[in-house]
């Protein structure tokens, strides 16, 4: 097997290119809280990660040239169109669940469950591929391993106080921050795979849990449109509820979203070779203040559209956002602080 549209490659793309505006809040928002970091940091150096990777790869196949090389070939033009900087390990684990994750602080990994290689044809899987490899691109992965650790020990009804902070709050907040980078990497597959209806087929396939021959694409993504734009405003709330404790954005909701970037023109943008390289990111300030009006507005759109008059939520988190970004002092209970 040849490798797919072999010339194509994107030269020192930056995820930025392609980011959602809710990616680019939710992490401004993340990096603003005071001592998040040093808590995430020190969940890692807890040795949670490692019994985290034993789960994922105690029975787990380390993929390449001899162990299913047709994957390891799309893997390869993933890395190649992407301009990854190195090569990650990618293992295929025993999982009836359809999943595929990224996950390592130090070193990241990949891993596939068997469900979805099985579903799965040969260019939807790609694009499952250049979704996770997206994460790691976008420096996603220390997060959604800390993340990952949470639910584990939420599982385990034993979340502990780090640095004083509750970790159950920290999960919310990481939470609704692996939503948004979900939207993030969906755009990422469009771009590798060149074809977002594709990427829209993988969703709608692993929404169903059946082959896409079986399918009607047409008619998922007319249903993406029935989900995001009808219904009233406290049926928008119930959904934002639903949406509370899923580590994904729902499968129609993606799809929305992605069609609606492509429809921007950005996608063509970006395919014919405009794009940000890394470098030429927009200082991290000024996403912090992106931050702090996208959460105003979210929130007080939500309450509006249920006929509650509690929009001063949204301002408040905002006004906390941008008090933040202003202090430039380090706390001096802050472990990296000089």
């Amino acid at each position: 097997m040849s490798t797919p549209a072999e010339a194509y490659r994107l030269p020192g793309i930056s995820p930025k290119a392609y980011e959602h505006p809710a990616d680019r809040a939710a992490t401004a928002a993340l990096a603003s809280i005071p001592m998040l970091d040093y808590v995430v940091r020190k969940l890692i150096e807890f040795g949670y990660e490692r019994a985290l990777r034993q789960t994922y790869l105690g029975a787990g196949v380390r993929l390449g040239t001899d162990q299913l090389p047709d994957i390891w070939t799309r893997y390869q033009h993933v890395l190649g169109v992407l301009d990854m900087p190195e090569e990650y390990h990618l293992y295929l684990t025993a999982e009836p669940l359809l999943n595929a994750m990224a996950i390592g602080a130090g070193k990241p990994i990949l891993v596939l469950n068997s469900a979805t290689v099985e579903l799965l044809g040969d260019d939807q899987l790609e694009a499952v591929i250049a979704h996770e490899v997206a994460h790691i691109l976008s420096d996603h992965v220390l997060y959604r391993t800390a993340l990952q650790i949470l639910l584990r020990l939420t599982t385990q009804s034993r979340l502990p106080t780090v640095a004083g902070m509750p970790l159950m709050a920290v999960q919310y907040a990481l939470l609704e921050w692996s939503r948004a980078t979900e939207l993030t990497c969906d755009r990422a597959a469009a771009i590798v795979t060149r074809d977002p209806r594709l990427v829209c087929k993988m969703l709608m396939t692993m929404s169903a849990g059946a082959k896409a021959s079986d399918l009607n694409l047409d008619a998922f993504m007319r249903q993406s449109m029935e989900y995001t734009e009808s219904g009233e405003g406290l049926d928008r709330l119930q959904r934002l509820l639903t949406d509370l404790r899923q580590t994904h954005s729902l499968p129609v909701k993606r799809v929305h979203e992605l069609l609606a970037w492509v429809r921007g023109g950005e996608y063509d943008r970006i395919i014919g070779g405009e794009y940000v390289r890394r470098g030429q990111e927009r200082p991290v300030r000024e996403e912090a203040a992106d931050a702090a009006s996208h959460y105003s507005e979210r929130f007080k759109d939500l309450f509006n559209q249920a006929g509650e008059h509690v929009s001063g939520a949204g301002q408040q988190l905002s006004d906390w956002l941008r008090n933040l970004q202003d202090d430039d002092k380090p706390s001096k209970d802050d472990p990296n602080s000089q």
